[in-house]
């Protein structure tokens, strides 16, 4: 029951929230363009606060760890698939493709994760490695290719290597990466006021999310067999290889293997929806593949808990 519980627990708090914005939509208090104002202000100010704080705190070595080969194959397999299936059968656009292969692969590690490792795992730094992967590899990754597609153009090298260092959210990322390598502590009088920003990410996230429900296209905007293949890839295959190579790749037991495998099967993380609005992408896929795998990811969660905890 404990298990069952923190699983529980998460999944009514951020529910609450989105209804909350679901209610304000239906009311009238907020339209669809205060929804792309929470998604600017959740991209532009409070996740890169907020991703400052979290990695500040991390031990970045972590990644090092062989937990984290376990979870880079959970996503490099999605990832293939999705990208596979999009290019041959769908010939999706660029920047589809990037929103697609986030909705695969990409979890909800930060709103999500951190209570479901500190109830299920017992241990919120154990979603440490698969935070540090999504921002510092994936997110910047994604959100550069997204850029360079919606400026036009063709992708370079340079332009690869330079855009995440305007990027407001990886550069976050870099500077919290920064405190914990150097064991730097910030002076409250500057902690404190990133932490209170970076507070307003998570809520406006879920916020919007709330509001696109309401007022934007109805579940089913996205195609659904696209919808069913980033669903059931990121729900039951990113867990189930992550599992696998974890186990009997690298002998991964105990509790180490409940680690990796449940962080695996995290649903698809409302930014990625934040991401879409704010390039123009993709945004019913996105919102469709984030209500399905939360919806899913509850059961899921329940019985790897149950199996493997």
């Amino acid at each position: 029951m404990t298990y069952v519980g923190g699983v529980l627990e998460g999944f009514v708090t951020i529910s609450f929230v989105i209804a909350i914005g679901f209610l304000l939509a239906h009311t009238g208090v907020l339209d669809l363009p205060a929804q792309r104002v929470l998604a600017d202000v959740s991209f532009l100010v409070g996740s890169p606060a907020l991703l400052l704080t979290v990695l500040a705190k991390a031990d970045v070595r972590a990644l090092m760890s062989e937990q984290l080969l376990a979870t880079i194959a959970g996503v490099v397999v999605p990832v293939a698939i999705y990208s596979t299936v999009a290019i041959t059968r769908w010939h999706r656009p660029l920047g589809q493709l990037v929103i697609g292969n986030l909705s695969s692969a990409y979890v909800n590690a930060g709103n999500l994760g951190l209570p479901i490792a500190a109830y299920v795992l017992g241990d919120a730094a154990l979603v440490a490695p698969t935070l540090l992967l999504q921002m510092l590899v994936l997110q910047p990754l994604g959100l550069t290719i997204l850029d360079h597609d919606r400026r036009g153009g063709r992708l370079h090298l340079w332009s690869i290597a330079k855009s995440p260092l305007t990027n407001p959210m990886t550069m976050g990322s870099l500077i919290g990466v920064a405190l914990s390598l150097t064991g730097t502590t910030l002076p409250r009088s500057v902690a404190d006021p990133i932490a209170l920003v970076g507070g307003l990410a998570v809520p406006a996230m879920l916020l919007g999310y709330g509001v696109a429900l309401r007022l934007g296209p109805r579940f089913g905007g996205g195609a659904p067999a696209e919808v069913a293949l980033t669903s059931m890839l990121k729900s039951f295959v990113q867990p189930l290889v992550a599992y696998a190579v974890a186990r009997y790749g690298l002998g991964i037991t105990g509790h180490a293997l409940l680690a990796v495998t449940v962080t695996s099967a995290l649903p698809t993380a409302q930014n990625i929806f934040t991401h879409a609005t704010r390039y123009g992408r993709a945004e019913p896929l996105a919102r469709d593949t984030i209500l399905v795998t939360t919806l899913t990811c509850a059961p899921v969660i329940v019985v790897i808990a149950a199996v493997l905890g």
